[in-house]
């Protein structure tokens, strides 16, 4: 269903049936709720210092090859709103190694 290197790769689908604004029952599938690792992953590749303008999908491509997988940088560092990492200039950012390696 989804690419391999996605972040929803490998969980489960499911539907729901829900009534429309006519009351006619409609089927709504979904992708179960995907749950971020307490812990990283994956062992740290650098520890990137943010600096003014950096954004993860521009962090991606530098470190893991990817624009696409700023989401992998995400899960290393335990936070689920992304922006939150490059907010503040002089944060430390782990970087993980590039698939989960």
């Amino acid at each position: 269903m989804f690419e391999p290197s996605s972040r929803y790769s490998g969980l489960e689908a499911a539907e729901l049936t829900v009534l429309d604004a006519a009351g006619e029952p409609r089927v709504v599938a979904y992708v179960r709720r995907r749950f971020v690792p307490g812990a990283p992953p994956t062992a740290t590749l650098v520890s990137h210092t943010v600096i003014q303008g950096d954004r993860l999908d521009h962090l991606g491509a530098r470190y893991l090859g990817d624009p696409t997988q700023f989401w992998r940088i995400c899960d290393a560092n335990g936070v689920l709103r992304p922006q939150e990492l490059v907010e503040e200039p002089g944060r430390r950012v782990d970087i993980p190694l590039p698939g989960g390696l």
